[in-house]
């Protein structure tokens, strides 16, 4: 089956990218924090960036498999100094689904002519679903069942 190996290596130097930014912002952030509920918060965000820089690695490995060569970038890096709680969950709600998106292209690039990359783009599909989910709940208030929509 045809596949176009030079667009699956750019999509993966895009993921690293945007995950290595979500490292810097994610760590950023954890810096940021203050107040009464500093420290759950402050791991949530820690662990956010631990699990941007996996999610890095991983991209890179499919680069180097395929023959690439893995970037040195970083994604975009938006410093709006906002740094109250709601504001951190929206603009990490904003990053992520750019990072998804271009999961979603690299599987509907892989489908059908390559296992490994679709079933590697239909988990990190599934992990920043998740993860998207569990923004939007924190950005809803308490006693909300709704999907929060920037209200």
């Amino acid at each position: 089956m045809d596949f176009d190996k030079g667009k699956a290596i750019a999509l993966l130097n895009k993921i690293m990218e945007l995950e290595l930014a979500g490292v810097v912002r994610y760590t950023h952030y954890s810096l940021m924090v203050y107040g009464y509920n500093r420290i759950p918060i402050v791991d949530w965000l820690k662990k956010q960036a631990e699990e941007g820089l996996l999610h890095a690695r991983q991209a890179g490995e499919f680069v180097t498999l395929l023959g690439g060569h893995p970037s040195l970038a970083i994604g975009p890096l938006l410093e709006t100094h906002q740094h109250n709680i709601g504001d951190i969950l929206k603009e990490s709600l904003t990053h992520e689904s750019e990072a998804l998106m271009a999961y979603y292209q690299l599987l509907e690039l892989a489908q059908g002519k390559s296992v490994l990359l679709e079933e590697y783009a239909r988990s990190l599909i599934t992990e920043e679903e998740m993860h998207a989910d569990a923004v939007n709940k924190m950005l809803r208030r308490t006693g909300e069942t709704g999907v929060y929509e920037g209200h």
